[in-house]
């Protein structure tokens, strides 16, 4: 790294380790997934840091770089599915996150980068690297689907210990 680079890089990673940390987790919905997927993240970006940091949206390489590290993820086990487990002090808001949980992947990439992200449409689609119609789509599909899900019209949410 040039002279200077390694103090950017780590001033980068203290600014932007907790978003991009809280981005995994809602993608996840595993902290041990979130962390490693963080690591694997940041080490992708320090190994293109000069260029990354020449980027006028270093936050927005990195967190794209992190989409793909857990739409990667979802590629390799498509069968497990991010753990649903209601914890101490369940609300309102931990039974919808928990519907959110059971959308397909990307519908639920879409609603956290939207919702808890705050990214436009086509912010989302250039993360994802989908069209924006498809992100529309996806996004509507998932309120459909939350809404039956909270209606009670579709599955309920694992909770610990259910069988």
């Amino acid at each position: 790294m040039r002279h200077g680079a390694e103090e950017e890089f780590t001033a980068f990673v203290h600014a932007q380790s907790a978003s991009l940390f809280r981005t995994a987790y809602l993608l996840t919905g595993d902290h041990r997934r979130a962390e490693d997927l963080l690591r694997r993240t940041l080490v992708k970006v320090c190994l293109h840091w000069p260029r990354v940091s020449a980027m006028e949206q270093p936050r927005g390489f990195a967190r794209r770089v992190l989409v793909h590290e857990v739409v990667s993820l979802w590629h390799r086990r498509p069968s497990e599915g991010p753990p649903m487990v209601l914890r101490e002090g369940d609300s309102a808001s931990r039974v919808v996150w928990d519907a959110v949980l059971t959308l397909p992947p990307r519908q639920r990439a879409v609603l956290v980068l939207r919702h808890y992200e705050g990214l436009t449409g086509a912010e989302t689609a250039d993360v994802l690297g989908i069209a924006v119609g498809s992100v529309e789509s996806h996004a509507h599909a998932a309120g459909l689907r939350l809404a039956d899900l909270l209606a009670g019209r579709g599955s309920a949410p694992r909770t610990e210990g259910a069988a």
